[in-house]
C-alpha cells in the first residue's frame, strides 16, 4: 500500500519537476542532468517522509474511510430512493379546503376514536357531527345556559397510524411559520398524510371519500369565510344552518326572480365565454335597515349551495392591493359579501364627497342589466382612516385580474350616496330596492310565524339578526325539541280561538301550538289590516310577534296600542333632532368626531411605520448577513488559493 501511495506522489510530481528541467534547459544553458538531478531530489523527499508510519497510517485512513463514506452514502441513497417509491406523502394547509375536510373525515373514523393522545377543541370545522356534548349533571338547571360543543383532533407533532381499505397510513399535525404579516411572523397548522402504497390512486379516493364526508357534514349549513387579520387569506369562522326560501317574505316574484337569474348565471359559463363576456355577476340590494337583505342572501347562499365569502372593506390593514389579492383567491363558485358598503368609509363611497349620485332606481324591483365589458374608472382618496380608493374597489371588482364564476351581493341602506361607477352594469348588474313592510307582507308573516303546518324542529329565523353563526339554544327549545327530560303535559284548550297550548317541562321548556287554519287566516287578515302600508319594517313587525310567540289572539288585539307607541316614539325622535339642530352641543359632538378621527388617522400611520420599520430593519440584517458570509467566502477562496500555492513556489 505504502509503494503504491509512493509511486502515485511520484507520478503527480515526477512531470512538473521534468517540465521545470525543460524550461530552464531552454532558457539558460543548465545542463540536462541537473533536471534529473531535481526529479531525483523530489523521489528521495517523497520516500523520506513516508518512511514515516504515522503519514502512511493516516494515508490507509483517509482512503478506506472516504471510500467507505462514499459507499454509505450510496447504499443509503439508494434506500430510501427505493423506500420512498412505495410511500405517497400529501400535505394540507390549515387555510386550505381540504385542510378541513380531512380532519372531519379523520374524525370519523372508528380507529380514531381510540386514540390515547388527543387535543381537545371547541372547534367543529364547520361539522357539526364531529362534536360532543358533555352532559350536565343537573339536566333541569342547566337546560337554559349556553355551552359549546367539544371535539377530539389530533395533537401536535404526534404520529397516528391507522388503516384506510387495505391501506397503512400515518398522520402527523404540526405548526410551522407561514412567512410574515401584516403583523409579523404567524404560524399555520399543516396535516401530513403517508400512504404506504405505490398507486397514487389511493389518495384520490381517499380525497374523494373525505370530501363527500364533509359535505354529508355540511348538507344544513352553509360556511362563512373571512378575511384572516394576520395575513391576506381567507380563514372560516363560522358555519350556519341553511335558511329555506319560503322564510323569506318579501312582495310577489322578487325572491323567484333573484334565485332564478343566480342560477341561471352558474350554468351559463359556457355562454359568457362564447360571447366574450367575463362571467361575474353583481346584485346591489339597498333599502331600509330590516327589511330583509342579509336574510335573503343567507337563503340564496342555502339554496345554491355556496359558501359566503364576507368582505370587510373597513378592516385594519387592509387596502388596494389586499383586496385585489382576497377577491382573486375566492374560489370560482361562491358568493362575495360586502355589507352596509355605504358606510364603509368615514364618508360616502363617492368621487365627489361633496354631492351625492342622483339616481331614481325603481320601487321594489328588480332591474336586470345587461352585462357589458369592464372599464376603467379613475378612483379618489379616501378622507378619514380608510386606506382603500374607490378606483382599487372598482378594479379588484371587475379589473383585468378579477376573479370570474363568482356571485357579488353588496347592501347598502343609502343607494343615492353610491358612486354611479359602482352601480353601473357590469359591476352592479341587479338592483333591488327593500322598502318597509307592505300589508302583503305583514299577513304572510303573520301566517308564517303561527303556522301550526311548519316542522317543530325548524326555527324562526330572524331577519334582522344575521350575525350568529349558528341556531341559538333559546331558538332550539322554543321551536319543539324535546328538551331531554320526561315531566308532565298540561293541555289548555281555548273555547272559542281555535287553538290548543301544549306546556311541556313544567311550562318553560317547550311550546307547541295547535291553530285551525281557517281561524289562523283570519286572525292573519285582522293583523294585516290594522298594520299600516310602508311605515314599519319587517324587522319590527317580527319583533312585535315574538312578544305573542303562542297569543296569536293578543297579538291582533294588541296590535293597534303597539302602533301608537311606536308612531309616539318616532315622533319624539324626530322632535329631539330638530330641537338639537342649531345648539353649541352639536358644533362640539363635531369637534369630537373630527378629533377621533384625526387620533384614527395618527394611530394607522404609526402602526404602518413601526411596521415599516419592522421589515427594514429585517432586511438591512439579512442584507448584512449576506454581505459576511460573502466576505468570508472570498476570504476562506483566497486564503485556499494562496495556501495551495505557497508549496508549488517552495517547490520550484
Amino acid at each position: 500500500m505504502t509503494s503504491f501511495v509512493q509511486k502515485v506522489f511520484t507520478s503527480l510530481l515526477a512531470p512538473n519537476a521534468s517540465s521545470d528541467a525543460l524550461f530552464n534547459s531552454a532558457s539558460s544553458s543548465t545542463p540536462a542532468a541537473s533536471g534529473a538531478a531535481q526529479s531525483a531530489d523530489f523521489s528521495s523527499i517523497i520516500t523520506l517522509l513516508f518512511s514515516f508510519s504515522a503519514l502512511r497510517d493516516w494515508s490507509k485512513l483517509i482512503l478506506i474511510g472516504g471510500s467507505f463514506e462514499t459507499c454509505r452514502r450510496l447504499v443509503f441513497g439508494l434506500y430510501y430512493k427505493i423506500l420512498a417509491s412505495f410511500w405517497v406523502n400529501a400535505y394540507f394547509e390549515e387555510t386550505d379546503a381540504c385542510y378541513r375536510w380531512m380532519m372531519v373525515w379523520l374524525s370519523n373514523q372508528p380507529s380514531w376514536k381510540k386514540a390515547r393522545d388527543v387535543e381537545i377543541s371547541t372547534s367543529t370545522y364547520g361539522a357539526k357531527n364531529i362534536s360532543m356534548a358533555l352532559d350536565p349533571q343537573d339536566s333541569i338547571g342547566h337546560q337554559n345556559k349556553s355551552y359549546r360543543t367539544l371535539s377530539f383532533l389530533p395533537s401536535l407533532s404526534v404520529t397516528y397510524h391507522l388503516w384506510y381499505k387495505n391501506c397503512y397510513m400515518s398522520i402527523t399535525r404540526t405548526k410551522e411559520e407561514s412567512g410574515m404579516g401584516m403583523f409579523g411572523r404567524h404560524k399555520e397548522h399543516t396535516l401530513r398524510i403517508s400512504l404506504l402504497t405505490r398507486d397514487r390512486e389511493m389518495l384520490t379516493r381517499l380525497l374523494q371519500d373525505a370530501r363527500e364526508n364533509y359535505m354529508d357534514a355540511q348538507e344544513s349549513s352553509m360556511n362563512v369565510f373571512a378575511a384572516d387579520g394576520m395575513s391576506n387569506r381567507w380563514k372560516h369562522v363560522a358555519s350556519r344552518a341553511k335558511r329555506s326560501m319560503s322564510s323569506i317574505i318579501l312582495d310577489p316574484g322578487i325572491k323567484e326572480s333573484l334565485l332564478r337569474d343566480a342560477r341561471d348565471f352558474l350554468d351559463s359559463k359556457t355562454w359568457y365565454t362564447e360571447r366574450g363576456i367575463p362571467f361575474r355577476r353583481g346584485y346591489l340590494l339597498w333599502g331600509v335597515p330590516g327589511s330583509g337583505k342579509s336574510s335573503l342572501i343567507h337563503a340564496i347562499a342555502g339554496e345554491l349551495g355556496l359558501d359566503v365569502f364576507e368582505i370587510s372593506l373597513s378592516k385594519l390593514g387592509l387596502d388596494d392591493s389586499s383586496l385585489n389579492e382576497l377577491i382573486n383567491n375566492l374560489p370560482e363558485r361562491a358568493i362575495a359579501l360586502m355589507e352596509d358598503i355605504d358606510v364603509a368609509y368615514t364618508h360616502a363611497l363617492t368621487r365627489d364627497s361633496g354631492s351625492a349620485a342622483d339616481v331614481t332606481p325603481n320601487p321594489m324591483s328588480m332591474t336586470v342589466r345587461n352585462p357589458v365589458m369592464p372599464g376603467g374608472f379613475p378612483g379618489a382618496a379616501q378622507p378619514g382612516g380608510s386606506r382603500i380608493t374607490l378606483s382599487g374597489l372598482l378594479n379588484a371588482l371587475d379589473g383585468v385580474s378579477a376573479q370570474e364564476g363568482r356571485i357579488l351581493f353588496a347592501t347598502t341602506n343609502k343607494y343615492s350616496s353610491l358612486d354611479a361607477a359602482l352601480c353601473r352594469p357590469g359591476r352592479m348588474d341587479v338592483h333591488i330596492e327593500f322598502k318597509l313592510a307592505s300589508k302583503y307582507q305583514a299577513k304572510e308573516l303573520f301566517l308564517r310565524f303561527f303556522n301550526p303546518g311548519i316542522d317543530n324542529t325548524s326555527t324562526l329565523i330572524s331577519q334582522a339578526d344575521h350575525d350568529n353563526d349558528s341556531v341559538s339554544d333559546d331558538s332550539v327549545i322554543n321551536s319543539g325539541v324535546d328538551s331531554g327530560y320526561s315531566s308532565s303535559t298540561h293541555t289548555l284548550d281555548g273555547e272559542d280561538s281555535g287553538q290548543q297550548l301544549l306546556l311541556t317541562g313544567g311550562g318553560a321548556a317547550v311550546h307547541t301550538l295547535k291553530l285551525l287554519p281557517k281561524r289562523l287566516e283570519a286572525l292573519a287578515t285582522k293583523f294585516s289590516e290594522e298594520i299600516p302600508d310602508r311605515e314599519f319594517s319587517m324587522a319590527a313587525l317580527q319583533g312585535y310577534l315574538m312578544m305573542y310567540k303562542m297569543q296569536p289572539e293578543e297579538a291582533v288585539e294588541q296590535v293597534g296600542e303597539w302602533l301608537e307607541k311606536e308612531r309616539m316614539e318616532q315622533d319624539a325622535k324626530i322632535e329631539s333632532a330638530q330641537n338639537d339642530q342649531g345648539k353649541p352641543g352639536i358644533e362640539m359632538k363635531k369637534d369630537e368626531l373630527e378629533l377621533v378621527k384625526k387620533m384614527e388617522r395618527d394611530i394607522m400611520q404609526r402602526v404602518e411605520k413601526e411596521v415599516r420599520e419592522k421589515m427594514m430593519r429585517e432586511r438591512l440584517e439579512k442584507d448584512i448577513t449576506e454581505r459576511v458570509e460573502r466576505e468570508m467566502a472570498t476570504k476562506m477562496d483566497i486564503w485556499f488559493n494562496e495556501g495551495k500555492q505557497k508549496p508549488l513556489e517552495t517547490m520550484s
